[in-house]
């Protein structure tokens, strides 16, 4: 059996403007799935034969979520540093030693077992592309290791030797840099797809982080950049400056880099778990949509400043603290996250695209900010087949 088709789909959401409206929105649909990819997308009453069907109740169908940024190589625990954030002590980029500690100690098993852990959590919450980044390593040999694990999750593996200096060469920041556009980089380049610098008081300056970039740049890698979380600084412009594909975080940002941001045509990562984690203002995305900027969400799942691998949660607090509607952050979420990586094939569902979606058990979309934490995803499929 080759072909499935997908029938009394009681709203379909394609991404296709051609439907009409931001998701191109589809009722009493159809959906035909070929091998790994959508063949066919219509009305229920116009739908095709095929090899086997799937009556689905009249639940809803939406693109899966295409999570953008995530730290899911890790070993260990920073719940009591969560605690402490809520009884008044502030975020501060230093806990990230603390994890990288704890990784360096970890088995190759221990961290594959946490990764795919992780990355089951996200299936059943509708995640079908997960980008997955190093970090907490921070050595040759670690670095290298964090990626050939994730490596095993996805195709999406991003080496940020760039996280924080480690405590090693906390007296020699350009010995570090050295390190990572060196040794460093060439262990991890065959492992990754992106390259990721921190550019942020205590992490990474403009200047350490634009020679970074332009490291991974020479030697094949796409630039990411992680930026304005934590205060107004320059990673958003590089970001614009080196062609990245995404500045992400973007919690802080001046009308010269939203408008930088619209120019250059850089993805900006939204990650609203992290604020709701660290009790940080929240990111403006109506200020950033309407000035013309492509809006991504994802989660940033990691053990320190949030531990959320649910994309409908983020997709709530888009809705409740970030002046989004529900069909700007579902589509952020899939089109968003897509654009965010370069996939122009995922994050929608109209022919020729691949088949990774998930169904709801509910009638709309719109149950995803409406039902906050309420598990709705029944089903996830992945280039076409139930996971």
């Amino acid at each position: 059996m080759t072909s499935f088709l997908l029938t009394n789909i009681g709203s379909l959401v394609t991404n296709d403007p051609t439907h009409g409206g931001l998701l191109g929105e589809l009722h009493d649909a159809a959906l035909v799935i070929d091998g790994a990819n959508v063949a066919w997308v219509g009305s229920r009453r116009d739908a095709p034969a095929a090899d086997g069907a799937l009556d689905l109740g009249g639940r809803a169908v939406i693109p899966g979520f295409v999570d953008s940024h995530s730290h899911l190589v890790f070993a260990g625990d920073r719940s009591e540093e969560f605690a402490a954030r809520m009884t008044g002590t502030p975020y501060s980029a230093g806990g990230i030693r603390t994890t990288v500690a704890a990784t360096r100690e970890a088995t190759d098993e221990q961290l594959t077992a946490n990764v795919s852990r992780l990355v089951t959590e996200m299936r059943r919450q509708g995640t079908t592309t997960v980008e997955i980044k190093s970090g907490y390593g921070l050595t040759v040999a670690d670095e290298a290791r964090d990626l050939e694990i994730a490596g095993q999750f996805t195709d999406e593996t991003t080496y940020l030797g760039a996280h924080v200096v480690p405590s090693e060469y906390a007296d020699d920041p350009a010995g570090y840099v050295e390190l990572v556009t060196g040794p460093m980089l060439d262990a991890a380049a065959k492992h990754s797809k992106w390259i990721d610098v921190f550019v942020e008081r205590g992490a990474f300056d403009a200047d350490q982080g634009r020679t970074i970039l332009r490291a991974g740049i020479a030697r094949g890698l796409q630039p990411r950049v992680h930026a304005n979380q934590l205060g107004e600084g320059p990673g958003v412009q590089l970001a614009c400056e080196v062609g990245a594909a995404s500045a992400d975080h973007c919690t802080y940002l001046t009308d010269a880099d939203v408008d930088a941001l619209a120019s250059a045509g850089v993805v900006a990562g939204l990650l609203p778990a992290i604020e709701f984690s660290t009790r940080s203002p929240y990111p403006n995305a109506r200020r950033l949509l309407d000035a013309g900027v492509t809006v991504a969400l994802a989660t940033d799942c990691n053990p320190g400043s949030g531990y959320s691998s649910s994309m409908p949660f983020c997709i709530a607090l888009a809705v409740r603290e970030m002046h989004m509607t529900p069909a700007e952050a579902l589509w952020s979420a899939t089109a968003g996250g897509a654009a965010s990586l370069r996939r122009p094939h995922r994050g929608h569902l109209t022919p020729g695209s691949r088949a990774d979606l998930a169904v709801l058990d509910a009638p709309s979309h719109l149950h995803l900010s409406y039902r906050p934490a309420v598990p709705l995803i029944t089903q996830t499929f992945i280039a076409g087949r139930p996971v």
